[in-house]
């Protein structure tokens, strides 16, 4: 292997846990249809419920002076003549009569955070709120989200003021009278965003080019290679490695953000609802690079002159034979397309593979399964090509004369 396809195939596999995020932050971070499609389902994840229910509450207390109710109450039973007694146990029941009022409250705001109204809300905030973390990212736009001092929060105003509307509603008057309070429910803490403004700018511009630039500098790296075959195996494992780490990072970037949260966060569940929702784009990308590269790499090893890949080669072929023999016997033959296949099958295997490769390509977001399928299709192929090209062999040796 060369110098020059040394560090272009080191490259290669450096580039491409960085493309996956640069495509990560491209399509899902800064593009706000996906990104809304990408939240909308928190809005019915128990732990942000839970959450929103606590945060609503909060913002909408209603509470009324249990004390200072119940010491009127028992003031004008004392001005009735009844013994003191009575007075002391109406004031005892002022606690009784603010949990009362509490959980009326959160009765309120659970039913309408579980109900169909919160997701609507919800997925309404969201959208006009990426502009604010699109703001967060790149110092541009605003919107229901607020960004600073590196915390993201969402204003559930609306929310609370559903709330008061549903609270008054079911009798409990003095909610009308609740004052306009913070309403912000803290999304994102980081004293790290503010610095990271300027890469999330580069990963923007970069977006889908760097996956190209990364293919191309690839397959540039294995074309200059002396063993060409072993370049694309090195290359391929290079970069499914290269995606595991990232995926451990991964792991490890979770378990410090959960474990360093600020007091500002107000449920650490649901904390870890929002940043696996946030990455499960990029999760999922990472695992169907690595799958891919394993998968590229087995089939160029295969494809190769060692003693294991010729033995499933020709195990493949015999079995290939056999059957062919067995059609021929049971007068199933292909003619001039078996002769045909036969004898160009190398190049119909290379036009199946760049196919399936485009395919690939220009999927829309490809997963693990669409690797699997792709491979699956790939060997059904394979599978009928040698059955074909050993139909026309089969067909072959028969017309040819005998010396």
């Amino acid at each position: 292997m060369s110098t020059v396809s040394a560090v272009l195939i080191t490259l290669t596999c450096i580039l491409v846990p960085v493309s996956l995020i640069t495509v990560w932050v491209h399509d899902i971070v800064l593009d706000n249809d996906r990104y809304v499609s990408t939240v909308a389902p928190l809005a019915s994840d128990p732990a942000v419920e839970a959450a929103a229910v606590k945060r609503i509450a909060a913002a909408a207390d209603a509470r009324v002076d249990g004390a200072q109710v119940t010491s009127d109450i028992a003031a004008w039973l004392e001005s009735q003549g009844l013994p003191p007694r009575v007075g002391n146990a109406i004031k005892s029941l002022g606690p009784q009569l603010d949990s009362a009022v509490d959980q009326a409250v959160t009765k309120v705001a659970t039913r309408f955070v579980e109900g169909d109204r919160f997701e609507k809300v919800w997925t309404e905030a969201n959208r006009v709120a990426h502009t604010a973390v699109v703001h967060a990212l790149t110092g541009q736009g605003r919107g229901s989200v607020e960004v600073s001092g590196g915390t993201v929060t969402l204003d559930v105003g609306a929310a609370v003021e559903q709330v008061k509307k549903d609270l008054v509603d079911a009798g409990l008057s003095p909610a009308a009278k609740i004052p306009e309070v913070n309403k912000q429910m803290v999304l994102f803490q980081s004293d790290k965003l503010e610095k990271i403004r300027d890469l999330a700018h580069l990963l923007d511009v970069v977006g889908n080019w760097l996956p190209v630039l990364t293919v191309v500098l690839g397959a540039i790296g294995v074309l200059l290679a002396r063993r060409r075959r072993r370049a694309l195996v090195t290359t391929t494992l290079g970069a499914a490695a290269a995606c595991l780490v990232l995926a451990i990072g991964l792991v490890i970037a979770r378990r410090y953000y959960l474990d360093h949260l600020p007091e500002q966060v107000q449920s650490p569940d649901a904390a870890a609802a929002i940043f696996d929702t946030l990455v499960r784009f990029l999760r999922v990308s990472i695992r169907t690079a690595l799958v891919l590269g394993v998968m590229v790499a087995l089939g160029a090893y295969l494809s190769g002159t060692g003693r294991l890949p010729r033995a499933v080669r020709g195990t493949a072929e015999r079995t290939a034979d056999s059957a062919a023999r067995w059609g021929g016997a049971h007068g199933v033959h292909t003619g001039k397309v078996g002769t045909w296949v036969d004898t160009y099958r190398r190049w119909l295997t290379i036009g199946v593979l760049l196919v399936l490769a485009l395919i690939f390509a220009f999927w829309n977001h490809p997963t693990v399964l669409t690797v699997l399928l792709l491979v699956l299709i790939l060997l059904a192929v394979l599978a009928v090509l040698a059955l074909l090209a050993a139909t026309g062999r089969e067909g072959r040796d028969k017309v040819a004369p005998k010396g």
